[in-house]
């Protein structure tokens, strides 16, 4: 017997189950000011979350790939991780202490990332949030 795997929900279904979830004898129910969706389903909105995603994604598969190969030279690679460099000072001790450097690294570059590309265009949508709270939009 195989299994049929239902096709993934797509936006569309999934805003209807919500909406169906949502829904009361008396109606529909509020679930949040429109303004939301309307700022969800716009092109600043995408480009926001492009924005973001061009720069976390790649960062995190460089820290899960540089902190992996970290933990898989630890556990198979003795010879080399225990040779030493200086004194007590090891490859281990080493490159142990640049994965704080590297996480340290990695936040300093997004924070600045973040305020010339993600922040504009997050203010963007503030302001357009703002409008439409005071009644402009």
């Amino acid at each position: 017997m195989t299994a049929i795997t239902p096709p993934a929900p797509t936006l569309a279904t999934q805003r209807e189950v919500l909406d169906a979830m949502t829904t009361t004898e008396s109606g529909p129910a509020a679930r949040h000011d429109p303004v939301y969706d309307e700022i969800f389903d716009s092109a600043e909105f995408k480009d926001l979350r492009r924005r973001y995603q061009k720069f976390v994604f790649p960062a995190s598969v460089f820290f899960l790939g540089w902190y992996g190969l970290y933990v898989l030279a630890s556990n198979y690679a003795h010879g080399f991780m225990s040779h030493t460099l200086v004194g007590n000072i090891n490859v281990a001790l080493v490159w142990g202490l640049l994965q704080f450097v590297t996480t340290f690294l990695i936040a300093y570059l997004y924070a600045r990332y973040s305020s010339t590309h993600i922040d504009p265009a997050a203010r963007r949508l503030e302001k357009k949030y703002d409008d439409h709270m005071r009644g402009g939009l």
